[in-house]
């Protein structure tokens, strides 16, 4: 897909799994050859083989910028050389596991902001992941399969993507790669089939990813803004002696708290206003006269859970007030928000009736508008 008109970044072409061993990196290195053959300029900037002997025939003519080595705790890692990349600086840059954490040491803490980089030299970038990585996910995918993914890339990275292309097979074809050993190592497929990889994981995982990629496609009849991280309409240019109309724009607006919920109520949130196409906010109320006057527990939470919301491109405010399920509403009314957010904790009666679960009383004040209330089904192990 070209990049849009007078663009200064370079296109994102993202290839989508549901599993380890569906074969991403293998379509990506197959299409790579193919655009390589047409005349493309094509480097390999990263590429994780796993000892898959099929995946790495298909290296074989595509030029491979060297990995950089960074010594850790006595061991030597390979990581991307970005800055190496950028001298080389070709049309198009293979990046497998997008989500992958740098090893310490490393300029930036993930690989999707190397990335960053690259898109920002204009260099279009095709790049490998599975959908559990996907952050406003994860919720979900622990819910499905009772294990925490711990390596997400936000959803704006995603949306950035001028392609999305969905690599699929059956869940009984990827099963049957995994026990000839085509996946993982002999040891390793045992616990494997017995824990990820169990049947019921994979089906439903498979019908998240391509529900994942068709609701990419309808959001490709969106613009991307890159100063702000949102999709925007794109609406035509109105013709001589026409006025453009655009719909009223929807907003969301996302209680936050210092309660863990607060961490799956901001990834819920950020998606449907996603899917809405809505602006998205995030807002803490504290009833003490400054922030930095609140338990230091309590703070350090709420902080954290403002950083995260930052960090999935929400607008965040703080703000203070006596009555904070009343603060909550008024601030709704007054930005028009179409929707508030608010998270049904899991707290004991005790600590609900000394006023810390504002749920129900902001349901109660905010009768004129919609409120959402989630459920944290989640354990409390954090985020």
């Amino acid at each position: 897909m070209p990049a849009p008109e007078g663009s200064s970044r370079g296109n994102l072409k993202v290839y989508l799994g549901y599993a380890a061993g569906v074969g991403k990196t293998f379509q990506m290195l197959q299409d790579a050859s193919a655009t390589a053959q047409q005349g493309n300029d094509v480097v390999v900037a990263y590429f994780e083989p796993h000892e898959r002997p099929d995946t790495i025939a298909q290296i074989q003519g595509l030029e491979l910028v060297p990995h950089r080595k960074i010594q850790y705790r006595g061991r030597t890692f390979e990581e991307m050389d970005t800055d190496a990349v950028l001298r080389r600086k070709p049309k198009i840059a293979l990046v497998d596991e997008l989500a992958h954490t740098n090893i310490p040491g490393s300029e930036r803490p993930k690989r999707w902001e190397d990335v960053q980089l690259l898109l920002e030299a204009r260099i279009e970038v095709w790049t490998t992941m599975n959908v559990q990585h996907i952050e406003s996910l994860n919720d979900q995918i622990w819910q499905i399969t009772g294990i925490q993914v711990r390596e997400t890339v936000p959803d704006w990275v995603v949306r950035q993507a001028a392609e999305i292309v969905a690599v699929d097979v059956t869940p009984e074809a990827l099963l049957n790669r995994m026990k000839r050993g085509a996946i993982y190592k002999p040891e390793m497929v045992q616990k494997a089939l017995t824990g990820f990889f169990k049947g019921s994981n994979l089906g439903a995982l498979r019908e998240l990813t391509l529900r994942q990629a068709a609701h990419e496609v309808d959001l490709r009849q969106f613009a991307f803004d890159e100063n702000s991280g949102f999709q925007v309409p794109r609406i035509p240019e109105p013709r001589g002696g026409q006025t453009r109309v655009e719909p009223p724009k929807e907003r969301i607006l996302i209680h936050i708290t210092a309660d863990p919920s607060s961490a799956m109520l901001i990834r819920r949130g950020r998606r449907v206003a996603d899917y809405l196409q809505a602006d998205c906010l995030a807002l803490f109320v504290h009833n003490t006269p400054k922030i930095g006057d609140l338990p230091t527990a309590e703070r350090e939470a709420v902080e954290k859970h403002l950083r995260f919301a930052r960090s999935l491109r929400i607008e965040t405010l703080v703000r203070s007030g006596k009555d904070v399920p009343q603060t909550v509403v008024d601030f709704a009314r007054r930005n028009q928000v179409s929707q508030i957010f608010v998270a049904r904790s899991r707290r004991r009666l005790y600590e609900r009736l000394f006023g810390k679960d504002y749920s129900e009383a902001i349901v109660r004040g905010a009768h004129d508008l919609q409120v959402t209330v989630v459920a944290d089904r989640r354990r409390r192990h954090g985020f």
